[in-house]
């Protein structure tokens, strides 16, 4: 048997946490499930003692806070993490558990996209359109094909939990640990998942335009993080490209009368080329640090 825990980070949820409580002691009644309460305002954590659940308390704000203090704080084989909303199906969780154990994946996802019930379900379409940048984006700087990259729906190996240093306060937390399990080789499964639509009288915490800029943001950090040499060739290039833009005419110029008329034009060019140059060698010494510190991390890897 393995030892499972559900963990469900909550911010003012009194309509759905009980439900959400009920359902999954129901559908995993092995498990034990975990309510940590992000400073609520209402009577979220009363009624998840009164349904059943373990509740503690984080007073940072930011899902990424909480999620924290529970990879810390709890010990079990295999952790089921879900929203306290009710948008993500208890009767799905059995199955992620199951692929979990049965192909020993690192990371289980509920794929809400695939199936369209994320786009039918979801009444904000500009959510649709994000989720969509990201995982094209995603998909593109670190060379994958995955079909859902911010779902809250999923579920972790012990290993992966006690390897993962979460640096993210708030809702980048799905976009960062998807970055991170492909940049350190962890291995990902996606499961299709119901999705459903919050139900009347529960308000969503996650803005769409603020949210959605800082996980934009996330993953272009993250792209200079993990793919140093790539990022700082991508600007050395531009850079090149440019200066022999402004720089061509000037040369021509010179080959032709050997006088340069465009002064201003011939600086501008070669201070272009040379931080073209500049770019290029960050890009490799930075590249070379993070082979090092890969290495490192994995030898330290701290096994299931």
């Amino acid at each position: 048997m393995k030892k499972i825990a559900i963990l469900i980070p909550c911010y003012n949820e009194e309509k759905t946490i009980k439900k959400v409580v009920g359902d999954f002691r129901k559908v995993l009644p092995e498990a034990t499930v975990y309510v940590y309460d992000n400073n609520s305002k209402d009577q979220t954590s009363d009624i998840a003692q009164k349904s059943g659940a373990i509740v503690r308390k984080e007073f940072r704000q930011g899902k990424g806070f909480v999620v924290q203090k529970m990879f810390r704080e709890i010990d079990a084989d295999l952790y089921l993490l879900v929203d306290g909303d009710d948008t993500y199906p208890a009767e799905d969780a059995k199955k992620l558990v199951d692929v979990s154990i049965e192909y020993d994946v690192d990371i289980v996802v509920g794929d809400r996209l695939s199936n369209g019930t994320y786009a039918q379900e979801n009444k904000r379409g500009f959510h649709n359109f994000g989720n969509a940048l990201v995982k094209n984006m995603v998909n593109l700087f670190f060379k994958s094909n995955l079909k859902d990259i911010m779902s809250g729906y999923r579920v972790f190996s012990k290993k992966f939990v006690k390897n993962y240093p979460i640096l993210v306060g708030g809702f980048q937390l799905e976009t960062d640990m998807t970055i991170f399990a492909l940049d350190r080789k962890f291995t990902i499964r996606e499961v299709p998942i119901i999705y459903r639509d919050r139900p009347e009288g529960s308000v969503s915490k996650l803005n769409t335009y603020s949210d959605g800029f800082k996980v934009i943001m996330v993953i272009f950090n993250l792209f200079r993080y993990y793919r140093p040499f790539l990022y700082f060739s991508l600007f050395a290039l531009l850079f090149a490209i440019t200066g022999l833009v402004i720089g061509l005419p000037v040369v021509l110029e010179y080959l032709k009368t050997s006088y340069i008329s465009k002064v201003p034009s011939a600086i501008l060019a070669s201070g272009l080329m040379i931080l073209g140059v500049l770019s290029l060698v960050c890009g490799l010494i930075l590249d070379a640090i993070k082979r090092l510190s890969d290495e490192v991390s994995e030898l330290n890897m701290k096994e299931r």
